[in-house]
């Protein structure tokens, strides 16, 4: 979904190179200064720790809360990397990239870096369930309520045509690295559409919104957690039931998208650390309702760090747990 980002190197923490420091300074007394400032780093020394940023703000929302409770909980020293979906997972391999905070499947990333390489660990679920398909404004469906059933799309076709779509109906899907197989559905569901996409997730909202205010015609690619649907409850269009296999190869797709049980992926290295920031990212689990909430903020002008802030004091008892 995304653009990429330089990676930055990370770097040690200071208080490693204090102890060091002390070590050499203290003589016969060194093995109880070592015991003592290693007990005190396996349970505070947090460290850098290099956080993917992928560009939609559901993924804000997750990388916001986590980050702020990570400097001012932990103290740790974050990093944060504009880097699409696919380019993050690199950053396992390179060692520039610690943590990718939500995962949509990429079962084959997922066997590259985490069943291949071992660079990367499944760090369990954030507790969000994603949904992605094919959805019209509510005007739409209220007008055309059969248009809501795939099997009906070639009849409106001509209803959908742009200036970009080549004399076919327009099926309007967001930035070319999100999780799609929107070429593949069109193809072999025969359908009289082509894909054309907006760039980013900031135009698809823009286009659905600027679609249910002026009545005018819009299919397009939509996903839930996200917290447009609740400023425009767009009307999802029913494919041919997904089912265990069914897009097992992406050329030949012809079914729906499944359901998305959303998880965060850390580097091994990170896994094994002991830091505290790998134990907090394993333990971060909330609702779609709470990303939604903290990305509504995001969205209406609030800086990231001032949205999660937000939420954690109002879900103090849920963030202690994370924390414990």
């Amino acid at each position: 979904m995304f653009k990429s980002a330089q990676l930055l190197s990370r770097s040690l923490p200071a208080a490693a190179a204090a102890v060091g420091a002390l070590l050499l300074l203290t003589g016969c007394g060194a093995a109880s200064v070592n015991q003592a400032g290693a007990a005190g780093s396996a349970k505070t020394d947090c460290g850098t720790v290099n956080v993917a940023l992928n560009a939609w703000v559901g993924y804000t929302a997750d990388a916001a809360v986590f980050d702020y409770l990570a400097k001012n909980k932990l103290g740790c020293t974050v990093v944060e990397k504009n880097l699409n979906e696919q380019i993050s997972w690199q950053g396992f391999a390179s060692g520039q990239v610690d943590v990718i905070m939500e995962n949509w499947g990429h079962a084959d990333l997922a066997k590259q870096y985490i069943t291949d390489q071992h660079v990367a660990v499944d760090a369990g679920p954030t507790g969000n369930v994603g949904h992605i398909g094919w959805y019209v404004p509510p005007w739409m469906a209220a007008k055309y309520p059969d248009i809501t059933n795939g099997k009906n799309l070639n009849k409106y076709a001509n209803m959908f045509k742009t200036s970009e779509s080549a004399g076919k109906g327009q099926l309007l899907d967001g930035d070319p690295a999100f999780v799609t197989n929107d070429e593949a559905l069109v193809k072999n569901l025969n359908l009289n559409y082509k894909v054309v996409f907006a760039g980013s997730e900031a135009a698809l909202i823009q286009s659905f919104r600027t679609a249910e205010a002026n009545k005018t015609p819009l299919l397009g690619y939509f996903y839930d957690p996200q917290w447009f649907l609740s400023e425009v409850p767009l009307v999802k269009v029913s494919l041919p039931a997904w089912t265990p296999g069914c897009d097992s190869d992406p050329e030949k797709v012809a079914c729906d998208y499944p359901v998305y049980n959303l998880n965060k992926v850390i580097s091994t290295k990170l896994a094994n650390s002991g830091s505290p920031a790998a134990k907090l990212i394993k333990a971060f689990k909330w609702t779609n309702a709470d990303q939604n909430a903290v990305a509504k903020d995001i969205q209406g002008g609030m800086a990231p760090d001032a949205a999660a802030k937000k939420w954690v004091d109002a879900h103090a008892s849920v963030v202690n747990g994370w924390l414990k």
